[in-house]
C-alpha cells in the first residue's frame, strides 16, 4: 500500500525488479496493486525480454481488458506455448487488438487441428475467404466450411466447395451445403450437377424448395400487376367522370318554327282570317285579315 504513493514511477519498475529476483511468487499481488500506474505495454515487454512472461500470466488476464495489443499478443503467445485452444479463441474472440495475419499465420502451420481450425476462424475474420475455406477442406472440417462460404455472400465459393464435395464423393456434405448456402446457388447449376453426377436424389427436395418460392414469387407478381391495373383504372374513372347532358332536346316539331303559319297563297293553306272571329290568326277582336275575302275592306 505504501509503494502506490510514490509519485516516482521508476521507482515501480525497480519494485518489479526487486519482486522478480527476490519474491517472485508476491509478483502478480505487486502488479496488481500497481495496475492503475503502470505502462502495460513497458512491464509486458521487460517480461518478455526476461523470459518469465508465463509468471505474470494472472496479471495479463487482468489487464487485458484494457485491449492492449502488446498484452494481447503475449497473452496469445501464452496460450499457443500451453495448447490452450480453447482459452485462445476465447480471447481472440473478446480482444481484437492484435496482428490477426500474422497469428493466422502462425497457427495454420500448428500440429493441432484445433489450432488450424482457429486459423481458419481467423482467415475469415479478415475477409480471406478463399484461405479460410481452403484450409478447412485440407483439415476434412465440412461443417466449417460450408458456413464460411454462406458467410462470404460469394456464388463462386460457394458453387466451388459443391463441385468439391461432389469430387471427394461427399454427396451428403453436397445435400447439407444445398440448404447452408441455399441464396447463393443458382438452380441450373446444382440441377447439372445432380444430373452430371448422378444424385438427383440429394437435390431433389431442394428443387422442390425452389420451384416452390417461383410459384409463390409469379403469384405475388400477378396479384401486385391485377392490383396496379385496378387503381390505374380508378384513377382514370377519378379524373375523366362521365357527363351526362341533363337539358332535354329539342324535338323538330316542336320549334318556334312549326308554331308560324305556312306562307300565304300556298296550296292547301287555311286562310289566316278564317279562324272564328276573324281576327288575325284566328283571335277575336284581332286586325281586320289582309287575306282579301269576301266581305272585307282590302284594296282588293
Amino acid at each position: 500500500a505504501t509503494i502506490i504513493s510514490v509519485a516516482n514511477i521508476e521507482l515501480y519498475y525497480k519494485a518489479i525488479q526487486f519482486y522478480l529476483a527476490h519474491k517472485p511468487l508476491l509478483l502478480n499481488d505487486l502488479l496488481n496493486i500497481m495496475v492503475p500506474r503502470l505502462d502495460h505495454t513497458r512491464t509486458v515487454s521487460f517480461f518478455l525480454k526476461q523470459g518469465h512472461i508465463a509468471l505474470v500470466k494472472p496479471y495479463l488476464r487482468h489487464v487485458q481488458q484494457n485491449d492492449n495489443k502488446t498484452v494481447n499478443e503475449a497473452l496469445n503467445q501464452l496460450l499457443i506455448d500451453e495448447e490452450d485452444y480453447a482459452g485462445l479463441r476465447q480471447s481472440i474472440e473478446a480482444y481484437h487488438n492484435f496482428d490477426n495475419i500474422t497469428l493466422a499465420q502462425r497457427l495454420e502451420k500448428h500440429e493441432l487441428i484445433e489450432f488450424r481450425r482457429i486459423a481458419a476462424f481467423l482467415y475469415k475474420g479478415n475477409n480471406r475467404w478463399k484461405q479460410s475455406i481452403d484450409l478447412c477442406k485440407r483439415d476434412r472440417l465440412y461443417r466449417d466450411a460450408m458456413l464460411y462460404a454462406s458467410e462470404s455472400n460469394d456464388r463462386e465459393a460457394a458453387e466451388d466447395l459443391l463441385n468439391w464435395f461432389l469430387s471427394e464423393g461427399l454427396n451428403d456434405c453436397f445435400a447439407a451445403c444445398l440448404y447452408q448456402c441455399y441464396d447463393l446457388l443458382r438452380p441450373d447449376v446444382v440441377m447439372e450437377l445432380s444430373w452430371r453426377f448422378g444424385i438427383m436424389d440429394f437435390s431433389m427436395p431442394y428443387m422442390i424448395q425452389v420451384m416452390r418460392e417461383y410459384i409463390e414469387r409469379v403469384d405475388r407478381l400477378e396479384s401486385a400487376d391485377k392490383m396496379r391495373a385496378e387503381n390505374e383504372e380508378k384513377a382514370e374513372a377519378e379524373t375523366n367522370p362521365i357527363i351526362f347532358n341533363r337539358e332535354p332536346q329539342l324535338m323538330l316539331t316542336s320549334g318556334p318554327a312549326a308554331m308560324m303559319p305556312p306562307a300565304g297563297g300556298m296550296p292547301g293553306a287555311p286562310y289566316a282570317g278564317g279562324m272564328m272571329g276573324g281576327g288575325a290568326g284566328g283571335f277575336p277582336g284581332g286586325p281586320p285579315s289582309m287575306g282579301g275575302h269576301p266581305g272585307s275592306n282590302g284594296p282588293f
